[in-house]
């Protein structure tokens, strides 16, 4: 007789929760987004041709204070994320939103890799551009 009563009170609590969450921030962005990523080709971004695995992080509260909003680190999958390869003020533009992470590149000029223009996250309706001149460390 308590079984039943039990599993009862779990689908209620269950559906009460799932509302909760439907009725959240949905189609907000957060103050901070970030996504690993594998780079196939190498990339050059910043100063620094880059492959392999990297973290991108963009935070909107560094860019309301005029700070560089966007860093790019190395990312060892067994240890998180390493030594920061860039860092700059993005330019957003309004873009159609992305189920998935989104990475704009164009050929470099020397023939090798690519150059990074442009990233979205997923679920975002914003393009944030590159600056040819991102700061490199």
């Amino acid at each position: 007789m308590r079984a039943p009563s039990f599993v009862g009170v779990a689908l209620i609590i269950a559906g009460l929760g799932s509302g909760v969450l439907a009725s959240g921030d949905v189609g907000r962005s957060p103050a901070r987004q970030w996504a690993v990523v594998y780079l196939a080709e190498p990339t050059f971004i910043g100063s620094t041709f880059v492959q392999g695995p990297v973290l991108f992080t963009h935070d909107t509260v560094r860019m309301a204070r005029g700070e560089p909003c966007t860093s790019v680190q190395l990312f060892e999958p067994s240890r998180g994320p390493m030594e920061e390869i860039a860092s700059f003020h993005c330019i957003p533009r309004s873009a159609g939103r992305t189920t998935r992470f989104k990475l704009t590149t164009r050929p470099s000029t020397i023939g090798f890799g690519c150059v990074l223009t442009a990233y979205q996250f997923a679920g975002d309706s914003e393009m944030h551009g590159v600056p040819e001149t991102a700061d490199a460390h």
